[in-house]
């Protein structure tokens, strides 16, 4: 059932599907699971040239059997050892390196990063930024907008998510901003002339965003297909 353990028949249509040349999403929508389940599936047995229903659902149970009971205690114990005030001056950092993006927008992504579960509430973001519920709306709206988290329902709560495509997701905010880059300099060439020495220079600027818009997209779409489901990234 969607939202459970994935069965062999599931892997078997998800086999079924990369043979096809399917999309991740497309496999997905057929058997009524996230995105993310699919990938995170593909990726950790393989990969999409390599994936076997089979070999998966074997490396599945021994994963499982070979898996340690963590004692419940032991994250809260970790964050517990922390410094508080290191904490809080990483994420400060941490807020500097969005570019483009507001500042409260960034305040909560950068709390959304530095917590263990990827996920607050208004409440816990307030408490952690002191700031009023209606500034904390207003940051998680503009990340909402350009996809960089999303919500989801705790019994009567809304909980604020950040999973392992944001950075893809965030990529891509980078590359639209570079795209109107490109569109605003592209007008500047026909203002001024593109023969005159403003416009030559301006057409050799709008040359370089695109190149780089297209780049950073394609950049973007590799990493989502193969690092992004598992949270692993190249080194």
């Amino acid at each position: 059932m969607p939202g459970g353990h994935l069965t062999y028949d599931d892997r078997r249509k998800i086999s079924e599907g990369l043979a096809e040349g399917l999309s991740y999403a497309e496999i997905a929508r057929r058997l009524g699971r996230p995105r993310s389940t699919i990938g995170r599936e593909i990726a950790r047995n393989g990969g999409p040239h390599r994936y076997h229903a089979g070999r998966a659902q074997q490396a599945t149970g021994w994963r499982a059997r070979r898996r340690p009971a963590a004692p419940a205690s032991t994250a809260a114990g970790d964050a517990g050892r922390r410094d508080p005030q290191a904490v809080r001056e990483f994420e400060e950092r941490l807020t500097t390196t969005f570019g483009g993006v507001p500042t409260m927008a960034a305040r909560v992504m950068a709390c959304l990063f530095t917590s263990d579960t990827g996920n607050l509430t208004v409440a816990e973001l307030t408490e952690r930024l002191r700031v009023s519920p209606a500034s904390i709306s207003k940051g998680v709206g503009w990340l909402e907008q350009v996809g960089l988290v999303r919500r989801e329902r705790d019994n009567r709560r809304e909980r604020y998510v950040i999973d392992a495509e944001v950075w893809y997701r965030a990529w891509l905010v980078g590359t639209r901003s570079m795209m109107l880059w490109t569109e605003t300099v592209r007008e500047g060439v026909d203002i001024l002339g593109a023969d005159t020495p403003a416009g030559v220079r301006l057409a050799t600027a709008s040359r370089f965003f695109e190149l780089i818009s297209t780049d950073m997209a394609q950049a973007a779409e590799h990493y989502r297909q193969t690092f992004a489901p598992t949270g692993d990234v190249p080194r």
